[in-house]
């Protein structure tokens, strides 16, 4: 008895991307994932390997990434367990060099109906006029820094004491 094809979970044109840039698949990712356009930056690049993720067209995937591109594409068996459902772009920054821009995103899905988050900053390279996903630059929030100036270890306390802040709340931190 055969069974029947899986459905594609590729997305109506008029519907919504899923990578969140709020126009509709088909002006949207689906030109890029279908090769009738190429992404004019790291940051179009992105959104449609999200969406790539999200509708596992794992060919895209295989042929964005720096390190496989080129090479023959093997299908792997199996669905993977993440389902992605928001992808989030904090920054898309370019430099001096115009081969090379980082993407800063969070992406959410579920795994065993539980949320996650991957929150990182992505390198992307242009290679030949094509924008590839390079690596992993940061995985995480940007780091914390301070706004408010570094106290001197002879400056008044900030507590207000009176006294060096040698004196006081630097011997209690």
């Amino acid at each position: 008895m055969a069974t029947a094809p899986t459905a594609s979970k590729q997305p109506d044109p008029a519907q919504t991307c899923p990578c969140g840039s709020g126009k509709n698949f088909g002006d949207c990712c689906e030109q890029v994932l279908s090769g009738r356009r190429i992404a004019t930056n790291a940051e179009e690049l992105m959104r449609a390997r999200f969406t790539a993720h999200v509708i596992h067209d794992f060919r895209f995937l295989h042929e964005s990434y720096r390190p496989t591109a080129g090479k023959p594409y093997v299908a792997d068996d199996g669905e993977p367990r993440m389902r992605w459902t928001k992808l989030v772009v904090h920054a898309h920054e370019t430099g001096s060099d115009p081969y090379k821009a980082f993407v800063d995103f969070s992406a959410y899905g579920t795994e065993e109906e539980v949320e996650k988050v991957l929150h990182e900053k992505a390198e992307f390279l242009r290679v030949d006029g094509t924008w590839l996903y390079n690596r992993e630059a940061r995985l995480g929030p940007a780091p914390y820094k301070a706004t408010s100036p570094k106290v001197g270890r002879n400056e008044p306390c900030p507590c207000g004491s009176g006294k060096k802040f040698k004196q006081c709340c630097l011997l209690k931190a």
